[in-house]
């Protein structure tokens, strides 16, 4: 009952390897500080400078024919970035083999999809070739036969000609409509690198260029070229407060290109030291000496200062050689102030060692430092299991917390492993087995069962001092293989090896516990019913019917502890995809499974084996009576650390409410309830409990109902009110004999009208003293909102009673017609009104396409909509999909493929199956508003495969899942949910 849930308010987006909707993009597309420095995103139009010398248009004809588009996605969480979706900029620099350089940050360290747009429009795929692991810069790769239209030319890379105070042209194409051009000038060559923020890629160990460009987003990956059409750096950031850019000299990219061209392996060095380049003044007050000083200015007239030690990696090759602060003096031998220099001598010496002098505090020394290789503290592999991704921790992000390059980083903390926080997580231990790295990761993991409750020990490289110790519920069911994604530099892709089934449940066994006391004699036979309350857990893997959340947690109060069932608020349990948890007597932990969920009026009934829980569980008196305003009660009510609260109070009103829907996106909202209020604060600080009389009778049950979407804070607002227990009574009976209620609902949303309103709309005085006469505390009848009659119906009576109260609809669950008595339009009319079965009201079927979420519109979605353009609803979509990146929008409807209409899901799964992998598709959409719109979306069958779906309505809470093979027909079968 209580609307609690694990973690932040943007859990939600979690991803169930090859299931469930991927956390929604936390990165932004564009890369921007507000501070002194920021990095050009992927969105920003460039200007266009006036009045260029004809040498100029001479040079920007010829550079724009190696300029390209990139539109791009990053499909997984992965190190230092978010999946996401976005555009930026390349060009090509080798023609012949295909080659294009852009920023690593484009590029991505994880899986990349994407395709290049060029200056005549053609459009052709990319693969990655290379990314760098510190500088920012990649290439990729394209089929130079697959532009047909146009003679591709390349860019010469020349970083020996940037000079300061050299005009230069930023070229660069805004998603790919138009050629953007920006002018500047260079201004400084020996810039530290950006710092861009935590947990997030940042460049280091390198000089960049300065110039005044006002670059920002798009332009990432451009060319800065010179007059003579050389491209000296390539665009990387800049400030959104200034209109200062960044460029990345090409020194290291040109080096990495040519080892492509030649075949040769790109070595990259490291002795895990970020360097900083100090000013000569600040080098003093470190300890540098005049003599030192003087031999560098000699050496180097141009310089401006050294390179100073910022931090150095602890357990690294020159922990302990080196501390923070010392003043590189030589490498080898050699004097150097330059990042380029150490980054030759580095790369050209890796596995072997080097001579290196320092000077501290005034006093030099000589040490030997062995090379390390870069790329091996870089990850090139991932783990997906339980929903989660966990790869070996990055150098990149060892680097921003001065850590050691050791551990297990939890790339995608969602699934089984929700942390605290959204990033940032190094696993020590699961079930009290070190998890030193990937390999052992694995190996723990192979010996962890589905179902098993374990210990998570983790730190955050934020709070390293800090261990944190979590209880896990493994999900290996709802979620896709265990399985290694490895890079794969040939193809571009990423490959998967299943890595094994997981290991079957154990047997449950009986546990006893026992319920702490009530110390409350006040409130009589009440204070037993702290027996009757166990704790709800709903974990969600995929997110359908608009529900916002992946995890809610609250009370349930037990009405039957014979057979284990518990009534419990459908904002904690929305639909039976899930996993359900019972905690009794904050001991005893057994799993659950969907009875009941009621289709109007926001609440559920689960159940669990009650043979499994050895504790005094009692069953709660419920009222058959309605409760009556101006009464005293006992409330009692949970706080959000689940602790009791009781007070004394009085019923303020009963009254007729429905819980507005959130426009924004269609879900299940309780309407037609009689609401409860009372009198104390309580009300709303507690989320779950009940009205009760000193007998320890239950007259309400205290529930939590998500609404609309606060427009101010982005967050879902909660009503907290007292449903009658009277309301349930029937339902909740015939539950417990074993019967499976099969009700009928009035498909209509009304609100309460006044007599004097009434009166306005043609009701009769007859009409309203027979109001009058049969309800004293609520002169009032209902107007038709929505559904089924003529909106502004004023419902008189039905079935020959008049309606008064909403709890006099429920007759309605077992007629299939209602007599029924309104004034439409002034006059009164009689009408023999259908009602509508419940049974096919919950979604049933669901198509995961191209990282979008499909199922049939649900209730919400009838309820909201005036027509239904398709039985093909777009509830979701993964991030870093090409549904997302072709803006398939959750809450569209896919009417046509192809041309072809889509009226319900098995004719779109039988169009979609006969369309080949990484071809373009027509969709035409919908959407909510009900304005179309025409979509093209490319396939990607490796990342994001066509799965399927289906309730078994036979077994509660039981599911399978199919992968579509390519004529449409169902492949292998799965069976999901908790098996037991």
């Amino acid at each position: 009952m209580e609307d609690y849930e694990e973690g932040g308010e943007n859990k939600g987006e979690e991803t169930p390897s090859d299931l469930s909707v991927r956390n929604s993009p936390s990165a932004a597309a564009g890369r921007k500080s507000s501070l002194n420095n920021g990095v050009g995103g992927e969105n920003t139009k460039l200007t266009v400078p006036l009045g260029d010398s004809v040498e100029w248009q001479r040079t920007i004809e010829k550079v724009v024919k190696s300029v390209v588009s990139i539109r791009f996605a990053q499909i997984a969480n992965f190190d230092c970035e978010s999946a996401l979706v976005s555009e930026a900029t390349g060009f090509v620099v080798d023609a012949e083999r295909g080659l294009i350089m852009t920023n690593r940050h484009v590029v991505g360290a994880g899986p990349f999809t994407g395709f290049a747009v060029f200056d005549n429009h053609e459009e052709c795929d990319v693969h990655p070739l290379y990314r760098d692991p510190v500088h920012d810069f990649g290439i990729l790769r394209f089929d130079p036969k697959a532009v047909k239209y146009m003679e591709v030319s390349a860019l010469e890379l020349r970083p020996d000609l940037a000079r300061v105070g050299s005009e230069i042209r930023v070229i660069g194409n805004d998603a790919g409509e138009k050629l953007s051009i920006l002018s500047g000038f260079i201004s400084r060559l020996d810039r530290n690198a950006p710092d861009y923020g935590d947990l997030t890629y940042n460049d280091f160990n390198t000089e960049y260029i300065q110039a005044a460009a006002s670059a920002s987003g798009g332009s990432s990956g451009s060319p800065v070229v010179n007059i003579d059409g050389y491209a000296v750096a390539i665009q990387a950031g800049g400030s959104s407060e200034s209109s200062t850019d960044y460029f990345l000299p090409l020194y290291r990219g040109l080096r990495a290109l040519k080892c492509v061209q030649s075949n040769e392996p790109i070595t990259r060095g490291t002795i895990q030291v970020q360097w900083y380049l100090k000013p000569f003044d600040e080098c003093r007050r470190l300890g540098l000496v005049p003599e030192t000083e003087s031999l560098i200015r000699k050496k180097f007239p141009d310089s401006i200062g050294m390179l100073v030690a910022e931090t150095v990696l602890p357990e690294g090759p020159a922990d302990s050689l080196i501390e923070e602060g010392d003043c590189l003096v030589s490498v080898n031998g050699e004097l150097l102030t330059k990042f380029v220099r150490l980054d030759e001598i580095l790369d050209a010496s890796v596995g072997e060692k080097i001579q290196i002098v320092i000077q501290r505090g005034g006093v030099d020394f000589e040490i030997e430092v062995k090379v390390g290789d870069l790329h091996a503290i870089t990850p090139d592999r991932y783990v997906e299991v339980a929903g989660s991704t966990f790869h070996n921790l990055s150098y990149q992000m060892a680097r921003q917390y001065a850590i050691p390059v050791r551990g297990v980083y939890v790339a995608d903390p969602s699934g089984s492993f929700r942390l605290d926080r959204d990033r940032g997580w190094v696993l020590e231990s699961i079930d009290n087995k070190p998890t030193p790295d990937l390999d052992t990761f694995i190996e723990v993991m192979r010996t962890i069962r589905d179902c098993q409750w374990v210990a998570v020990t983790c730190r955050n490289i934020q709070d390293m001092h800090t261990s944190s110790t979590s209880i896990t519920f493994i999900d290996r069911h709802w979620t896709g293989q265990f399985r290694l994604v490895t890079r794969n530099d040939k193809t571009g892709l990423w490959d998967y090896t299943p890595l094994g089934d997981p290991l079957p449940p154990l047997p449950l066994k009986p546990q006893s516990a026992n319920f702490t006391e009530l110390n409350n004699r006040n409130i009589g036979k009440a204070a037993d019913l702290i027996r009757c309350f166990v704790k709800v857990t709903c974990l969600i893997p995929i997110k359908i019917d608009g529900f916002p959340r992946s995890v809610k947690y609250g009370q349930g109060l037990v009405v039957d502890a014979e057979k284990g069932l518990v009534v419990v608020a459908r904002s904690i349990v929305p639909y039976d995809l899930c996993d359900i948890i019972i905690t009794v007597a904050d001991s005893v932990m057994v799993p659950g499974k969907v009875v009941f969920l009621h289709p109007s009026q926001g609440w559920a009934v689960v159940s669990y084996d009650s043979s499994l829980v050895e504790a005094p569980v009692e069953s709660a008196v419920l009222s058959k009576e309605p409760v009556q305003r101006n009464t005293s009660t006992i409330f009692m009510g949970f706080s959000a650390n689940s602790r009791m609260l009781v007070a004394q109070t009085t019923i303020t009103d009963v009254s007729t409410m429905s819980v507005p829907a959130n426009s924004q996106t269609p879900r299940y909202h309780a309407i037609l309830i009689d609401g409860v209020t009372v009198d104390t604060v309580l009300g709303g600080q507690c989320g779950s409990g009940v009205l009760v009389n000193t007998d320890g009778v239950v007259n309400a049950l205290w529930l939590t109902f998500l609404g609309e979407r606060n427009a101010n804070s982005g967050r879902d607002v909660e009503y907290r009110v007292g449903i009658v227990t009277s309301a349930m009574y029937d339902i909740l009976e015939k539950l417990k004999l074993g019967e499976q209620p099969k009700l009928r609902i009035l498909d209509v949303e009304l609100s309460t009208i006044q007599m004097n309103q009434a009166r306005i709309r043609g009701v009769s005085d007859e009409w309203i003293q027979k109001v009058e006469e049969v309800n004293s505390e609520h002169h009032q009848l209902f107007a038709v909102k929505k559904i089924t009659l003529m909106e502004s119906d004023v419902i008189l009576s039905v079935n020959g009673q008049p309606l008064t109260r909403v709890s006099e609809l429920d007759v309605a669950y077992y007629n299939e017609y209602l007599d029924m008595t309104v004034v439409r339009k002034g006059q009164e009319v009689q009408l023999k009104v259908p009602t509508v079965s419940t049974d096919n009201l919950d979604t049933d079927r669901i198509v995961v396409w191209c990282g979008a979420i499909l199922h049939e519109p649900h209730h919400a979605v009838r309820q909201q909509i005036r027509k239904l353009h398709s039985g093909v609803y777009v509830s979701a979509q993964m991030a870093g999909s090409p549904a997302y990146q072709y803006c398939m929008a959750p809450t569209s409807f896919i009417t046509h493929v192809d041309g072809k209409p889509t009226p319900d899901l098995s004719s779109f799964l039988e169009i979609v199956a006969k369309i080949p992998d990484n071809t373009y598709t027509r969709l035409r959409i919908v959407s909510f508003e009900s304005v179309p719109f025409a979509s093209s979306v490319k396939s990607n069958m490796h990342y994001f495969p066509t799965l399927e779906l289906v309730k078994d309505k036979q077994v509660a809470g039981s599911w399978k899942r199919f992968t579509e093979d390519r004529m449409g027909k169902r492949g292998k079968e799965e069976e999901l949910g908790q098996k037991r």
